[in-house]
């Protein structure tokens, strides 16, 4: 039986299409979610673990914690996808919002991966992997998604840190992707706005996350790095 994969929010949007890309190629699966959309029942039947968690609290980050240990004794990957979108400008209280962008996008990954690397040592595969999901915003912050921004950036160096410590067996690398997938309420005023800001003008899809992510997995020799999926967002 081969180790399973993590991923953390995985109930939508591109963790959802990595859950059942992985599904489709019979790699056992535990997914964290904070919301039981109908995605969890299908997932479940298909025979993922899915376990609840909002991560809103120590007390909620070393529950989930506890019970991942109680399911299995090694992990093949963790990849951390769960996420806020929050901004300075849909939420006033300035202070609360740094506190749960830097819980979720580094206090979260940070407290799972000290607790998880003997689960990935145990892995019985060449190499294990942790995989940070960041964002483009991390090469030139954010003037609307300040706090987000910092959070993600944090988290981007995290992977440099956590490769050092966990290296040879476990690689640790990040993804930092621009607009992947527009939500549909999006408007087509901002889709226009928002495709031209790369040189290659389109919207990608998941496709583009879980082909980096397998290339990660695949990989003997990346570490510590950044790997950006951007379409050339950087040269415009």
């Amino acid at each position: 039986m081969h180790s399973p994969i993590l991923i953390t929010g995985a109930g939508q949007r591109i963790g959802l299409a990595l859950a059942q890309y992985l599904i489709s190629q019979a790699q056992p699966l535990i997914i964290t979610y904070r919301t039981r959309h109908a995605s969890i029942d299908a997932l479940e039947a298909a025979g993922v673990t899915c376990i609840y968690a909002d991560f809103s609290t120590d007390d909620a980050i070393f529950s989930f914690i506890e019970q991942l240990r109680n399911r299995t004794s090694s992990l093949r990957a963790i990849i951390h996808n769960a996420s806020s979108w929050d901004c300075e400008d849909n939420n006033p209280d300035y202070s609360q919002l740094f506190d749960n962008m830097m819980r979720i996008h580094c206090k979260v990954p940070y407290l799972i991966n000290m607790a998880c690397g003997e689960l990935l040592q145990n892995s019985e595969s060449h190499h294990s992997d942790i995989i940070h999901l960041t964002d483009y915003v991390v090469e030139k912050g954010s003037p609307k998604h300040i706090a987000y921004a910092a959070s993600k950036a944090a988290l981007d160096n995290l992977s440099k840190s956590f490769a050092a410590k966990l290296a040879p067996k476990v690689k640790v690398n990040s993804i930092a992707p621009s607009l992947i997938i527009f939500n549909e309420h999006d408007s087509a005023e901002y889709r226009e706005k928002t495709l031209k800001k790369s040189i290659l003008g389109l919207e990608p899809g998941s496709q583009e996350i879980i082909n980096t992510i397998e290339l990660l997995l695949n990989s003997n020799y990346i570490t510590g790095r950044t790997l950006p999926v951007d379409g050339g967002r950087h040269l415009k």
